[in-house]
């Protein structure tokens, strides 16, 4: 996929910064190199600029390219506006994307973001972060509360109690404690059973089909 730098320019004209991966065709020119210990795994440390034109014009400010070796060989290219984080958290916060991937995933199965209600920037922007606002919020009720219920289960019970006047932590306790009763009456009925199985096997094994003398079973008629 070709990097938009129109959209990362208008990152950097917002006064944010980003980190992302250079394409292997990604031709620039080297303006400054920064130290490094090649010993952490980095091989270069630069600020660069683009020499391509239209790529030139659509970001024209100077860009930090960042060259690491990874554990399975590979030396990826990470470019990035900001010049003061070190070079490993650089490699690092690319390298942690596939968390960001997963919780966005997370929330698309948890909180039922199958589709958006709205199609405008704004609508789709509201959704996505009242999911968010949403997930922060039972995480942080869940650590002080200490419990010990998934996030998963705590918005189930959230999404079918929504007008409930009970406390919360007693609400989860409450919820909590009748699951191990449950757990508890489940294994105590299964063992139950287990002789009354094992004697069921004995019974059929007494009255089960006998083998006559020519190796045949007896059938009864």
């Amino acid at each position: 996929m070709d990097l938009d730098f129109e959209r990362l320019h208008a990152l950097q004209q917002a006064g944010s910064f980003f980190v992302t991966r250079a394409k292997s065709n990604f031709k620039c020119r080297r303006i400054l190199w920064r130290p490094i210990y090649r010993s952490t795994g980095l091989i270069c440390d630069q600020i660069v600029e683009f020499i391509v034109y239209y790529s030139k014009q659509a970001y024209p400010e100077r860009l930090r390219r960042v060259r690491y070796r990874d554990d399975e060989g590979g030396t990826p290219v990470f470019l990035t506006n900001n010049v003061m984080l070190p070079a490993l958290t650089i490699c690092a916060l690319c390298k942690q994307r596939w968390q960001v991937e997963l919780f966005f995933k997370w929330i698309k199965q948890h909180l039922h973001i199958k589709r958006f209600i709205g199609n405008s920037q704004n609508a789709v922007k509201t959704q996505i972060w009242t999911a968010v606002a949403t997930y922060v919020l039972v995480a942080i009720v869940r650590k002080r509360l200490n419990l010990d219920l998934s996030l998963h289960a705590m918005l189930r019970i959230l999404s079918v109690t929504p007008f409930e006047k009970t406390p919360l932590f007693q609400l989860f306790s409450d919820v909590h404690t009748l699951h191990a009763t449950r757990e508890d009456d489940n294994q105590l009925v299964g063992r139950s059973r287990a002789p009354a199985r094992r004697s069921q096997v004995l019974r059929n094994r007494s009255t089960g089909p006998r083998p006559s003398r020519f190796g045949a079973a007896w059938l009864p008629g």
